[in-house]
């Protein structure tokens, strides 16, 4: 009698955290006679498999069991590596798809017609060629939206949230999130050091296209300005602000952390590069330019740091291996409970199943009137009573 068979896969940018809920599924799955199967790449596993070609299958599709994920929780990363794939819009098909029907969209964007394929019905096939009947999907806001077409379609599927941006809907906490803040408030401390040395203003760029999270509790953490894509500051009170914390400041600096997708009045978000799968394109470091407008408004020096991908490499911290090894045995035990369309979630607090989140949303943000201090472009620190740990509900 053939066993039930569980897929697992991670999609999108790599956080702290993951190798603890692939560890954590396949310890459970082998104390219920379960099959967990790793898929390789995100969902490129289930758009490049060619289940014909046993090399193919090798490179894809990894046999999960506790001898290979003893110690994989103990390192950040992910063991079945990752990629932004996304099934609806293949923007190249692999060779041995060349020729096959699939829909067809064709995009104009600068003058340019771009075709896309669809290729979800062979996604389809390939978890049915792979007999898995139940998939966990680890991801992000696009990871994730591609995880709500499959549960419409029918995939039984249950989806874990990870992204050190910390804006998926339906959750107050993602995966990876606490580990980020944990090493950007460590560089900004370490970083005083030279920066007073200096005396100088030191300008911090992190991650968060779209929304601020990342910025702001950085900046919670470390008492410092921030910038976040939700409010759009004004650059001469920003540098008049930045100045009086310089000049209040017994070494004479000042610190600034900025979300890579904030920007201030006037300011023209710049992009270069191919987009990727999701249509999202590289940005300019906008704390260059900051550097750059300081010094052209008012002469001072700086020092702009981009802590982007160290905030989301090495080991997990407490909180995102806590969460990570609950957010797995939630999804797992929901799969033996044969419920289908939903994600590991914090709500209020407290751990819960909550439906996946729509993709029309896009998303979370912060809601500025409650976090964010526009006459002082820094965090709110009152009225807290009441709030869940991280500060922000679940929207």
């Amino acid at each position: 009698m053939a066993k039930k068979r569980i897929g697992i896969l991670t999609g999108g940018g790599d956080v702290p955290g993951l190798n603890a809920v692939i560890k954590s599924v396949t310890y459970r799955g082998s104390e219920n006679d379960i099959e967990v199967i790793g898929l390789r790449r995100g969902w490129e596993a289930l758009t490049h498999l060619n289940v014909e070609d046993p090399a193919s299958r090798s490179h894809y599709v990894v046999p999960l069991n506790r001898e290979n994920t003893r110690t994989i929780d103990r390192y950040g990363g992910t063991v079945l590596h990752s990629s932004r794939t996304n099934p609806s819009k293949m923007q190249k098909l692999p060779s041995h798809l060349f020729g096959k029907d699939f829909p067809v969209s064709v995009s104009t964007k600068g003058g340019t017609a771009t075709e896309t394929w669809d290729v979800t019905g062979r996604v389809l096939s390939n978890l049915s060629a792979l007999g898995i009947e139940h998939l966990i999907a680890i991801g992000g806001d696009d990871t994730l939206s591609y995880a709500a077409k499959l549960d419409a379609l029918g995939v039984k599927i249950i989806a874990i949230p990870k992204t050190m941006d910390n804006d998926v809907h339906n959750t107050e906490y993602c995966i990876g999130f606490s580990t980020a803040i944990t090493r950007a408030s460590d560089a900004i401390q370490r970083q005083r050091t030279t920066v007073g040395s200096h005396e100088r203003i030191g300008i911090f760029r992190v991650f968060g296209r779209d929304a601020g999270f990342t910025a702001l509790y950085t900046a919670y953490a470390t008492s410092i300005r921030c910038v976040i894509p939700e409010y759009k500051v004004n650059l001469d009170k920003l540098i008049q602000l930045l100045l009086e914390d310089k000049r209040a400041n017994p070494s004479n600096y000042a610190l600034v952390v900025l979300s890579e997708g904030a920007e201030w009045e006037g300011y023209n978000l710049r992009e270069y590069g191919e987009p990727d799968a999701y249509g999202h394109r590289k940005r300019a470091s906008i704390a260059e330019s900051l550097a750059d407008e300081i010094n052209r408004h008012v002469g001072e020096e700086t020092i702009a740091s981009d802590l982007t991908y160290d905030l989301r490499s090495g080991d997990p911290d407490f909180i995102d291996k806590l969460v990570a090894l609950t957010f797995g045995n939630m999804a797992y035990d929901a799969i033996l409970e044969g419920k289908t369309g939903l994600m590991s979630a914090l709500v209020a607090g407290c751990y819960d199943l909550v439906p996946i989140p729509d993709a029309q949303l896009g998303p979370r943000k912060l809601d500025v009137a409650t976090t964010y201090n526009t006459e002082r472009y820094r965090p709110i620190y009152a009225n807290k009573r009441g709030l869940p740990i991280f500060l922000t509900r679940a929207s």
